[in-house]
């Protein structure tokens, strides 16, 4: 392959959050980027392992109307015939088992009518027909988001990468980052196994890898990769694509339809997060082999309300590293340690479903005068301009994980 040419903007990772910047940028009109991939696919790695379920009912304004930003990008991305997300707006059925729940439900329902989201509750019997084989019998809220749905998280990728190419954004894929070149205190390039680039800024989204990036520019970052896993059965009669995602939050569970097969996942009680330091940046992070006990467990806690799970096999299991931070918080924009460095990482499995708002944060943090509050808070200057250990960041991180459904989270 020839060696690359210069570019303004250099991205480092090709999953759904890099090329969500791709997209971003293009928007806005910043298009002399390059973005860079060191596997032979975009989206290769945990990208192509997420459940692509997307929601947007969240407990504050600000995630709230991020959501809403990639709900209506997906959506405009879904018209485009040559290449598409994939994109199922089925609507989401959020089941309360307890009354702490119903009360949370209520709050987030008051958040999203702040935002200008539309949700609205339904009667067991209205939810059944949505859903006809689940038992709602021990169901006391239900809360009901008409255009949450989910999508294909590689289709995404592909989707950010036509509209960018179009702008002029250019794409390298088997490109490995060796070094991100800084001299005097700011960005002036990068050097890959296909030659050295120069360039004014980089943006960080390598996703598991972030650390090792950061890490190369002197930035140390609590970015914590976390097991997470889920299954799909074999096909199953009345298993249809455009039945609405499912979240049960107090059996800390999700399902949706995959063609006419069914998903499941959910978060696990006692997490497992592997330390970037133990691996190389040449090295992909470890492997995981699926963890039956866990997945088994998703299956018994779903029964009560989907029985045949028990008695579907499992078709195959998709499992990854997805990153999160020990304040839950994204780690998006400049630094102010290196000049023209740049991140997005610690999505906090918001990778894919977060990925446009994420992109649209990453630009109004670099280009805006005045950047909103919410966005400044999610600088990387929080966790390098303060002291903190990897042992109490990456617990942290975990119960993070752990946590993802209780109530208030």
């Amino acid at each position: 392959m020839p060696n690359l040419d210069d570019a303004q903007i250099v991205i480092i990772g090709g999953g759904a959050v890099g090329c969500g910047v791709a997209y971003s940028l293009a928007a806005a009109g910043k298009t002399d980027v390059l973005l860079l991939e060191r596997e032979p696919a975009l989206a290769a790695v945990t990208s192509a392992e997420a459940a692509g379920l997307v929601g947007q009912v969240r407990s504050s304004v600000e995630r709230t109307r991020l959501a809403m930003w990639s709900v209506e990008t997906f959506s405009e991305l879904q018209q485009h015939d040559e290449a598409n997300p994939a994109w199922r707006q089925v609507g989401s059925l959020r089941l309360a088992l307890t009354d702490e729940r119903v009360d949370e439900f209520n709050r987030l329902a008051a958040v999203a009518e702040q935002s200008g989201l539309e949700v609205s509750f339904l009667s067991n019997d209205a939810a059944q027909e949505k859903w006809p084989l689940l038992s709602f019998d021990r169901v006391k809220s239900v809360l009901w988001c008409p255009s949450d749905g989910y999508l294909q998280p590689t289709d995404l990728a592909m989707a950010y990468r036509a509209f960018a190419k179009a702008r002029g954004v250019r794409f390298a894929t088997g490109t490995q980052v060796e070094r991100v070149v800084v001299e005097n205190g700011r960005v002036v390039g990068v050097e890959t196994n296909r030659g050295a680039v120069a360039c004014s800024t980089v943006v960080n989204a390598a996703g598991a890898h972030a650390y090792h990036i950061a890490q190369s520019v002197g930035l140390r970052l609590p970015i914590v990769p976390v097991r997470h896993e889920y299954f799909i059965t074999v096909p199953a009669d009345g298993m249809t694509p455009d039945l609405p995602v499912v979240r049960i939050p107090d059996a800390t569970l999700y399902l949706r339809a995959e063609v006419n097969s069914l998903l499941v996942g959910g978060w696990e009680p006692a997490s497992l997060s592997c330390d970037p330091g133990d691996f190389s940046p040449d090295e992909l992070a470890p492997p995981i082999e699926p963890d039956w006990e866990v997945l088994d467990g998703f299956s018994r806690q779903l029964a009560p309300y989907f029985p045949q799970v028990r008695e579907l096999g499992i078709r195959s299991v998709q499992k990854g590293w997805p990153t999160f931070t020990p304040d839950g918080r994204f780690i998006v924009g400049p630094s102010r340690q290196v000049q023209g460095f740049v991140m997005a990482g610690g999505c906090n499995a918001h990778g894919v479903s977060g990925s446009a708002g994420i992109g649209r944060h990453v630009v109004e943090s670099m280009f805006d005068a005045e950047p909103s509050k919410y966005v400044k808070s999610l600088s990387p200057d929080r966790f390098t301009e303060t002291d903190w250990d990897w042992e109490t960041a990456e617990r942290q991180a975990r119960t993070l994980y752990e946590s993802y459904y209780h109530v208030g989270h």
